[in-house]
């Protein structure tokens, strides 16, 4: 059993802190948000997750997860603390180290015996030697600083931590790598494996790895507007690219492109470290520059579809947030193409499972909320589907139909089958397959 401490209650520090605890760690979860930390000593989750809320409660119960603003008692006598901070990103792209760097500063002049400083945050190359620094001003023990990313998908970050595909160390010092071994080896399995390297290799892997993810995402997005100009279908074309298994399948939907607070902020920030160091690495540009063109991709088909003239329309969207199984909005496609739609005069109404709350916050009453997937369908002239939720997947066309003043679907993430949107005579435009009118 080790005593831990995890400085940040984001979505990566408290899956981070509660999976911990579940394997019987000792583990202190510090934020300086007095409410949000109330709540969470309270019992409650201050975001959705799936499978999160019951680990955490149970190890709240067993008291191996505590809460705390402070801190110096946080981190009293742990042998481990977790950096897991935001890293916003600048104007310019890169990432902004204030939080990670304020903190290392004050660790410094608290920790009174030997510790090891864990980064889980997302940092550019080169972060680790800044916050051996900023701790080294004001310290006189000594200590050791680790990077060590995370790579939790949102919707699935509790078994993502439980069962890893790799977990990646960034150590130089043989005492800290010891304590780390130890501390993962619950979650290691036949199959996955701890990768110990040097700092900067683990803080570029981390980049290295959602910039190609990114990419692949794109690359098939790029084959899904071709085939829609040649007449394939990239559901053939995608199922038998990725029955290579030096592809693999997975990634390789077409859609309406990525969002969420990783791959869009992750290039953009290897983006500048790249021309920072005098390197253009043309591809991750190009990705960029692909992916915001296809948040509104189907802004032109729905414009050509009325003719040019928007004014009044009213349309439902099925799905805010930028992926299933999670609320948050960060870079969502939706979002970018409500306001196209909006600034057009047309009426919207929105419907998602978890992000209602939130999409509030941004959009206030620009948008009519629904109470459910089918009360935003009344007397509208088009649906538009941004979130391949499980709920859309299998509805009641019949009442679809009922409900909408015209049977117009617009459908980024290729839910339906083309054949039954035919049999079911549907207007039904996807990504990268046949047009149904």
């Amino acid at each position: 059993m080790n005593k831990i401490a995890v400085v940040g209650t984001g979505y990566v520090g408290l899956v981070t802190g509660t999976c911990f605890a579940e394997t019987g760690n000792q583990v202190t979860c510090i934020d300086i948000d007095s409410v949000k930390v109330q709540k969470m000593k309270n019992g409650e989750v201050p975001f959705f997750e799936p499978g999160l809320e019951l680990l955490f409660k149970k190890n709240i119960k067993s008291g191996n997860l505590k809460f705390t603003e402070s801190l110096e008692s946080g981190i009293k006598d742990a042998e481990v603390v977790f950096l897991a901070l935001p890293t916003p990103p600048e104007e310019d792209g890169s990432a902004d180290l204030s939080y990670v760097l304020g903190v290392a500063e004050q660790l410094g002049e608290i920790i009174s015996n030997y510790t090891i400083i864990v980064n889980k945050s997302t940092v550019p190359v080169g972060t680790s030697e800044q916050v051996q620094t900023s701790i080294q001003k004001n310290s006189k023990v000594n200590f050791s600083v680790v990077s060590n990313p995370e790579f939790l998908r949102q919707g699935q970050a509790v078994n993502d931590f439980m069962h890893p595909d790799r977990i990646v160390v960034g150590c130089s010092d043989d005492r800290a790598r010891i304590v780390l071994d130890k501390l993962y080896k619950p979650f290691v399995e036949s199959g996955s494996k701890i990768h110990f390297m040097d700092e900067k290799s683990s803080e570029l892997t981390k980049y290295a790895a959602n910039s190609f993810l990114a990419t692949k995402i794109t690359f098939m997005n790029e084959v899904a507007n071709f085939c829609e100009l040649i007449g394939a279908d990239v559901d053939r074309v995608r199922e038998a690219v990725g029955s290579d298994n030096r592809i693999g399948h997975k990634f390789l939907y077409p859609g309406i492109g990525f969002g969420g607070s990783c791959f869009p902020k992750d290039i953009k920030a290897l983006l500048k470290s790249c021309n920072d160091a005098g390197y253009q690495f043309q591809i991750l540009n190009s990705v960029v520059q692909i992916n915001q063109r296809q948040k509104t991709i189907l802004f032109p088909k729905i414009k050509n579809y009325f003719k040019g003239d928007l004014a009044g329309k009213k349309m439902a969207f099925w799905g805010l947030s930028f992926k299933p199984d999670t609320d948050d909005l960060r870079e969502a496609p939706s979002l970018y193409m409500i306001e196209k739609l909006l600034n057009e005069g047309v009426e919207v109404s929105v419907f998602d499972p978890e992000a209602m709350v939130n999409t509030k916050d941004i959009l206030k009453d620009k948008v009519y909320y629904g109470k459910n997937q089918y009360d935003v369908l009344r007397n509208t002239d088009a649906l538009v589907i941004c979130t391949e939720w499980e709920v859309f997947k299998k509805p009641d066309f019949n009442k679809i139909k009922s409900l909408m003043n015209d049977a117009v679907i617009f459908d980024g993430r290729n839910l339906f089958d083309i054949d039954e949107m035919t049999e079911k005579e549907f207007y039904y435009s996807s990504i990268g397959r046949k047009l149904i009118n």
